[in-house]
């Protein structure tokens, strides 16, 4: 009977912005689902659904083999949790808090210490998209957890399973952010140009859309590349970027616009070209990113 419990019967601490789409989510697949907020009221459109309320975390938890934590910050979780701790043990704790690799390792090992399986998540999707494949989560941690309540999971979000290190999602979380900010920081400023010379962000944004689908079919080669260490036989060069950029910097000059969006990349590829690598792809700048700001021979000085 134990082995059917699994997936089963699941607990969600905290009905906010992502924890009220799971709870919801896991509902609808069936799931026996315990929630629990600081603000009781925002449990009772779950509990109409079916879900059972938990005056407390220590009752969430105890309810459940699995408790899914989706709050705003570690140290939220360790508040929620700590009231509970000795009702974690044989417990598989999932952490989709926002954090840092420190925090998710550190809280792993709180959590063992207290005798439960941890599996640090981070989410890749908006509220509405939970429960769809539109959306994709993160996991790294105690695999055995992971894999005991990966059907369970899999109800929220496509699983992606990195490995036992808590750090370890957290660390792709942070590099697939960092790839949407650029984009999106592209984007806004490049409408912000635009509305310059009277095209509203609307009318710019389905063309820019289409552009960035070309781009995302573009990165299994940058990849490849990069992975090669190969960069004579790309299109697409350094000096080339380097002029492009150099007129976009202009033309956003000109308008009396800010510049601070695309001036670290003019820099990086100003650098490589220096470096003598101007015919090289625009790759090659993956190089240019790996080197350490200390080791660098052209740092400034004084």
């Amino acid at each position: 009977m134990a082995e059917q419990r699994i997936g089963t019967e699941v607990s969600v601490i905290g009905l906010g912005r992502m924890g009220a789409p799971i709870a919801a989510a896991l509902l609808a697949a069936g799931h026996r689902t315990t929630v629990w907020n600081r603000t009781p009221e925002k449990a009772a459109p779950l509990v109409r659904a079916g879900a059972v309320h938990a005056p407390t975390v220590a009752a969430a938890v105890a309810a459940s083999p699995l408790v899914i934590v989706p709050l705003l910050d570690y140290a939220s979780v360790y508040e929620a949790l700590g009231g509970a701790a000795p009702e974690l043990a044989g417990r598989a704790v999932v952490n989709l808090t926002n954090g840092s690799p420190t925090q998710a390792r550190e809280f792993a090992d709180w959590a063992a210490g207290h005798g439960a399986a941890y599996v640090d998540g981070a989410m890749m999707g908006l509220p509405s998209t939970v429960g769809s494949r539109d959306a994709f989560f993160l996991y790294s941690g105690s695999q055995p957890a992971f894999d005991a309540h990966r059907p369970t999971l899999e109800v929220l979000a496509t699983a992606h399973w990195f490995g036992p290190d808590p750090g370890l999602a957290e660390i792709q979380d942070l590099a697939l952010l960092g790839t949407g900010y650029a984009a999106l920081a592209g984007f806004l400023h490049s409408a912000a140009l635009l509305r310059e010379v009277g095209v509203p962000p609307g009318t710019f944004a389905p063309l820019a859309a289409s552009w960035l689908r070309g781009m995302a079919a573009f990165l299994p080669e940058l990849a490849a590349e990069a992975e090669s260490g190969h960069y004579t036989e790309g299109v697409s060069t350094v000096d080339l970027n380097r002029a492009a950029l150099g007129d976009l910097i202009h033309l956003t000059r000109t308008l009396g616009l800010d510049t601070a969006v695309h001036e670290p990349l003019k820099s990086l590829l100003d650098r490589r070209a220096g470096a003598g690598h101007g015919s090289d792809s625009f790759a090659s700048l993956f190089e240019e990113l790996r080197i350490r700001p200390g080791d660098r021979p052209d740092r400034p000085t004084g």
